[in-house]
């Protein structure tokens, strides 16, 4: 089931992160879209992604009849403090420019006039926002009303400067992409500001950052319930619970068992019992 953005526009139900592939990016994306994966996760950032070479991926998809209106595309501008020499925009620049010349990089990057969501990578600052997150937050609200991309959003918040994009930005973000730990409730004060303003939260990391939830019995239990993997009981209740899980597997036969989490449904308890596994 796809998920609805609070300004109508949805988004499908699991989406493929693409963060450290590298010189992989390519055939990768092309595996994944070939196991059902319509949302591509990306970033303007070559310390971390690649897009150009998702690019190159969706010009393949395109000979083989998948254009680019049945795909969902997701890139991010990322700030300074998050990238290394390698830049997509003048560094001397205003903020509004680095991101304009950020977003016109990236729909070149992707062979595309327009993306599905903009992201902002991750607020200037640690605690609260300072003039440079709204001056941000500004430019990537320009480019959502001009009707440059359907959705806009940030990444690597805090509840806190949650809050505050909700009450002083002129567009509520419409996805919040965070690294999602058992160990801190599955971020849940975050996801409950998600959930009472209608946005979209995108949870990463659910895996990697969470290891030591696939030693529990419960979850073994689970598994061996539902005759699934351990990774499709923990995409299972993220999607339950109001999520958009990512991954970023390499696996193509992991791609493709990712979706098996559809399949089954965890009652109230066991839900329950995973929202406090690692605390």
């Amino acid at each position: 089931m796809p998920l609805t953005t609070y300004n109508h526009i949805s988004i499908p139900s699991f989406m493929y992160g693409t963060a450290w592939k590298k010189e992989a990016t390519t055939g990768l994306v092309l595996q994944a879209v070939e196991a059902g994966f319509m949302a591509i996760d990306t970033a303007n950032q070559l310390v971390h992604y690649d897009e150009a070479r998702v690019g190159d991926a969706l010009l393949q998809l395109a000979k083989q009849g998948i254009t680019r209106d049945k795909l969902f595309l997701q890139t991010k501008f990322t700030p300074i403090n998050g990238q290394d020499h390698r830049l997509p925009y003048n560094a001397r620049a205003s903020i509004t420019t680095q991101v304009q010349q950020s977003f016109v990089s990236s729909l070149d990057h992707l062979h595309t006039d327009y993306l599905d969501s903009y992201v902002l990578h991750g607020p200037y600052s640690r605690r609260g926002l300072g003039a440079e997150d709204w001056e941000v937050w500004a430019a990537i609200e320009s480019l959502y009303d001009a009707g440059k991309t359907k959705m806009i959003g940030v990444s690597n918040v805090s509840a806190e400067q949650l809050t505050a994009l909700c009450i002083k930005g002129k567009h509520k973000p419409m996805v919040v992409q965070n690294r999602c730990y058992a160990a801190f409730g599955w971020d849940k004060e975050v996801r409950e500001i998600c959930r009472t303003n209608q946005i979209i939260y995108q949870g990463f990391s659910l895996l990697t950052a969470n290891r030591e939830i696939f030693t529990e019995p419960t979850i073994r239990t689970m598994a061996a319930k539902y005759q699934t993997g351990l990774a499709q009981i923990v995409f299972r209740f993220s999607q339950q619970v109001g999520m958009l899980p990512l991954t970023g597997t390499t696996n193509p036969q992991h791609m493709r068992e990712d979706f098996e989490c559809e399949q089954f449904t965890l009652s109230p308890d066991e839900l329950a019992m995973i929202e406090t596994i690692g605390q």
